[in-house]
């Protein structure tokens, strides 16, 4: 067995939401530029420009990408052969509260969906826990802002209704959305499970690689489709119009019931706040 201690977990969280908070992956700062140089409205262009210098201004570490620094989820694949020194769930807890802290980050969540408290620590987090081989601990950390997840949604179609069904909710979900997701806008899309399991499997979509192809060719093409159809929405950056709604859709898929098509749509704004760390 390898001993993991919690202060180590909970430096490490720390450590990564600030990070992720005031910086960009270059990748997704890549994908950025080559869109604004693709684009044929001046007004796109000079928005995409204001979301590249905002990132090159938060990352110097003073200011975050966004007012709104988001909820933290986090999804943990948690090793058999680790033993940890306390409860995972409560020094991620401890990492995400002083990272909040510690950074001057805008603590957003509300204790009562009524009374509406601060509880002035951006906690609790939102948790999920897996158990798989080894001796390690691999943490995938969002930090989700209100924005783009209230624009996000969940549909349980008719198994008849098919690709073209799932197009067509994926579609309208992001013209309904428009600007208020602070596109240009990521898409995690989950197909499959139940009505809690596509809206994980949509979730956790959104830590895939900007740049990887699905395994399975009929997804992959499905993921090219709706880039392509997002893209001729109109939406463009922050609502103004343009070609550049959408910088990439992944799907994750599940098994379902014979009588379901689940399909939830998860939408990320341009301030892409994921990150991994393996412990």
């Amino acid at each position: 067995m390898r001993k993991i201690l919690k202060a180590t977990i909970s430096k490490k969280v720390e450590e990564a939401l600030i990070t992720m908070n005031h910086t960009l992956k270059d990748n997704f700062v890549a994908r950025l530029k080559k869109a604004q140089a693709e684009e044929n409205s001046a007004l796109a262009k000079s928005i995409i420009n204001d979301v590249l210098h905002n990132q090159d201004i938060a990352k110097e570490g003073v200011f975050p990408l966004c007012q709104d620094t988001g909820m933290v989820v986090v999804f943990a694949d948690v090793g058999y052969e680790v033993m940890i020194e306390g409860n995972l769930e409560d020094a991620i807890n401890e990492g995400a509260a002083n990272a909040y802290v510690r950074g001057f980050l805008r603590k957003s969540v509300v204790a009562h969906p009524f009374k509406r408290e601060n509880t002035k620590t951006n906690t609790p987090i939102i948790y999920h826990e897996r158990r798989v081989e080894g001796n390690k601990i691999h943490l995938k950390i969002a930090a989700k802002g209100a924005g783009s997840e209230n624009m996000s949604r969940v549909f349980m179609l008719k198994p008849t209704e098919g690709e073209a069904g799932v197009i067509d909710a994926v579609i309208k979900t992001v013209r309904e959305a428009g600007g208020r997701a602070c596109p240009p806008i990521t898409v995690g899309v989950g197909l499959g499970g139940n009505l809690e399991k596509s809206a994980l499997l949509a979730k956790e979509a959104l830590f895939r690689d900007l740049d990887d192809t699905h395994d399975d060719p009929t997804i992959a093409t499905l993921e090219k489709t709706l880039y392509e159809k997002l893209n001729e929405t109109g939406v463009g950056p922050m609502g103004v119009g343009g070609k550049t709604t959408c910088l990439a859709v992944k799907i994750n898929t599940f098994p379902m019931h014979i009588a379901s098509l689940p399909v939830a749509v998860n939408i990320q704004c341009h301030a892409s706040r994921h990150t991994e760390v393996t412990l």
